[in-house]
């Protein structure tokens, strides 16, 4: 009985299998062909079309983080006065637009390792199939598999998916003051997967990026410094209100470096009426992660001017009533 070309090399005969076989007729001759010629040809084409398919994805996104990192990357050299106001807010938006910048090719990164995984994944499949192998058990064990590490390391994706949104919507960088619900402190390092901060006792925490619900960001264009000074009942308000804004203006005037006041000190007034004391409010817009900074000059600041006004800081009184029995 004379073979076919169907038996001798399969429903997909290579061309050196079946110009093989059409010489010869026979079977050994032509699978053997096929084992050393056809399936290894087919072989080396998947993987260089995979290879030059992976080159030109990873170059259009080279080029698409290099043009995001160039529009929204800083325009200019580094200021190089940064005492000044003027020149702190310049060193300002330089470092944010560098951010932005990283930001671009961060992402840039993390699209070209998607492709690389999926381009590699369809390559693999499709070697193993010019194999002859059947997939159809794999992708069942794939699939079990993938469904067991889901469940498993569902924290893990999570984590990824809230690094990569953190990282997309700047809800901070590296610099940022920031609080997590979790820890409070500076951002030293972020990654697709934590945040690591340190609080000001020195204590490193490391937070999965999963674990964050919420974030209170106080490095963000500017800060307020909210400064709550009391006085006595007693006291002529106006007059202490007056008092604490000349000494505001004073210090926006001055133009600390350490405390730069962004705009003219408010003195919003009377906050509230406490047992001993009345309570009056005062906000100041700062530089970022500079109100701390401003709200300690000027307690100390507002103290000193009280003293002179001789406005009374008071102190928790109680008045105590002594009753004596008439009977004794």
């Amino acid at each position: 009985m004379i073979a076919t070309i169907a038996e001798a090399c399969g429903t997909r005969p290579g061309l050196f299998c079946e110009w093989v076989f059409n010489r010869t007729e026979s079977t050994g001759a032509a699978r053997l062909a096929s084992w050393l010629v056809d399936k290894p040809l087919r072989i080396l084409l998947i993987v260089l079309f995979a290879w030059l398919l992976k080159r030109v994805l990873h170059s259009a996104l080279d080029r698409l983080a290099a043009k995001l990192a160039q529009e929204q990357g800083p325009k200019g050299p580094i200021p190089e006065d940064s005492k000044s106001p003027a020149g702190r807010r310049a060193m300002r938006l330089h470092t944010i637009a560098a951010r932005a910048e990283q930001r671009a090719f961060t992402l840039g990164a993390v699209f070209r390792s998607f492709t690389t995984i999926l381009i590699s994944v369809i390559a693999i499949f499709l070697v193993l199939g010019e194999l002859e192998i059947n997939l159809a058990p794999l992708i069942a064990s794939a699939g079990i598999a993938g469904i067991a590490l889901g469940f498993g390391a569902q924290s893990v994706v999570k984590d990824f998916l809230s690094g990569i949104f953190i990282i997309l919507e700047d809800h901070y960088g590296v610099g940022d003051i920031v609080d997590t619900g979790h820890a409070t402190g500076k951002v030293e390092e972020i990654s697709l997967r934590t945040t690591r901060l340190r609080d000001q006792a020195g204590t490193l925490w490391i937070v999965p990026n999963g674990e964050i619900q919420r974030v209170g960001n106080t490095s963000q264009l500017w800060s307020n410094a909210v400064i709550d000074v009391e006085v006595a009942y007693d006291t002529d308000l106006d007059y202490a209100i007056q008092t604490i804004k000349d000494v505001l203006d004073q210090i926006w005037k001055e133009r600390d470096p350490s405390a730069t006041v962004l705009e003219e000190p408010k003195v919003l007034g009377v906050e509230a009426l406490g047992d001993s004391s009345v309570i009056i409010r005062a906000v100041v817009r700062t530089e970022p992660a500079e109100q701390w900074v401003m709200a300690r000059v000027a307690r100390k600041r507002i103290k000193e001017a009280l003293d002179q006004a001789e406005i009374q800081i008071p102190f928790p009184q109680r008045t105590i009533w002594i009753r004596q029995d008439a009977t004794v």
